[in-house]
């Protein structure tokens, strides 16, 4: 690009490919360029503005890094986890947010290893209000993933279908893990195409879109205890207090496709085999 063209830009985006090592690479190349975008956002949610140039960065491990080690050493592993955190947000602005905190850390902000408690800081209070919104979507799938027992010649799985806003799979993986234990489990977040595996011995995450999934049939005794689980949640309820509202709430309804107790009741020639 020549200068002469540059100048019909009054504003730079960087794009990366969504993941956090392209962020963190997004953020090297505001340092190597000398450029401050004015925005950092994912390739698939950038919208062109008028006298806006779009630049993408390319994903280099090696720049990664040394942002995260950078991170490490401004801030300490407790706020390298906290932006690590941040980075799992759906939101649109969520990158642009993490980049300018980033920027605010490394270069204007007092040298302390707490700089997170500063929430009067314009940079830091966005960047916690980002990872409370992660946490509160991690306590929603700890809540709201329901899991069926899958079984055929080939073995038996425990598999859970979520759609977070939030990428928040490997976050919570921790939870079910324990919680199974010895129990082969999937977790699969179709909004982000990614599953989170557990064999009952070690974890991985893996990248799968609906058509490659391959999954056993229902055990035998699945819909019968689907069934179960659905009448007692329809007996536990008190019809007098019905709150739509508040139900809508506590329980948002995007998650209600993928919840057993809000699916309709088997048929009856399969409830009694």
């Amino acid at each position: 690009m020549t200068a002469a063209s540059a100048e019909l830009f009054d504003e730079v985006a960087y794009l990366f490919d969504g993941t956090a090592e392209g962020l963190f690479s997004a953020i090297f190349a505001s340092y190597s360029n000398r450029q401050e975008p004015s925005e950092v956002v994912r390739e698939a949610d950038y919208q062109p503005r008028l006298l806006q140039q779009a630049l993408f960065i390319p994903t280099s491990e090696e720049h990664a890094q040394r942002v995260a080690a950078g991170l490490k050493r401004r801030l300490g592993s407790y706020g390298q986890r906290a932006v690590l955190r941040a980075t799992c947000s759906g939101q649109r602005n969520a990158p642009t947010i993490i980049y300018r905190f980033v920027r605010y850390a490394m270069d204007r902000a007092p040298q302390r290893k707490r700089l997170l408690d500063d929430l009067g800081t314009p940079e830091v209070k966005a960047l916690h209000d980002l990872i409370t919104s992660v946490g509160a979507e991690c306590e929603k799938m700890r809540q709201f993933a329901r899991f069926q027992h899958l079984k055929d010649e080939r073995g038996e799985v425990w598999f859970a279908r979520v759609n977070p806003r939030d990428s928040v799979v490997p976050l919570v993986m921790g939870h079910f893990v324990e919680r199974f234990s010895v129990q082969p489990f999937i977790l699969y977040d179709e909004a982000h195409g990614v599953a989170g595996i557990w064999d009952g011995r070690r974890q991985q995450l893996a990248d799968v879109s609906e058509p490659d999934l391959t999954l056993p049939d229902q055990a035998a005794s699945e819909v019968l205890m689907e069934e179960a689980w659905r009448t007692f949640y329809h007996s536990v309820s008190i019809s007098s207090r019905y709150n739509p509202e508040l139900r809508r709430q506590l329980m948002p309804k995007r998650f209600w496709k993928n919840l057993t107790e809000m699916q309709e009741s088997a048929p009856q020639a399969l409830r009694h085999g």
